[in-house]
């Protein structure tokens, strides 16, 4: 198992996993910045063709306050991905908190023409502590 990505979800053999990074040189907590990277991988493990449509994520800092963001594709494509395949991107959040989380999904339509989302797991975005 890839120990990279901490976080795993599987929704009928489209495993999403999830890779989170502190930003240090992106963030200026004295300004109320803090940024984080996410590397998400799309796995098709199962026997049909999928591309993903759309994705649907919910932001939550660390007051509680809930941002959703809502688009098609990822990082300006849609992919394809055949059984056996996956897909990659590298994507940020900034907050206005040192804590945060994150969880969401994507639409997928097979190769049969049903449409489906495809969880994508929780993940916590956590700045390390000051002096650490």
């Amino acid at each position: 198992m890839d120990r990279l990505f901490g976080q795993v979800a599987d929704t009928d053999g489209i495993v999403v996993r999830v890779a989170v990074s502190y930003l240090a040189d992106q963030s200026e907590p004295a300004r109320g910045r803090w940024f984080w990277s996410y590397h998400i991988r799309i796995e098709n493990t199962s026997e049909r063709t999928v591309q993903l449509l759309t994705r649907h994520w919910i932001i939550t800092d660390g007051r509680g306050a809930r941002h959703t963001v809502e688009g098609e594709g990822v990082v300006g494509e849609q992919p394809v991905i055949a059984p056996g395949e996956s897909y990659d991107y590298v994507s940020g959040c900034p907050l206005t908190t040192p804590t945060g989380a994150m969880r969401g999904s994507y639409r997928m339509i097979a190769d049969d023409g049903a449409s489906f989302d495809v969880a994508i797991p929780h993940f916590a975005l956590m700045a390390p502590a000051v002096g650490a």
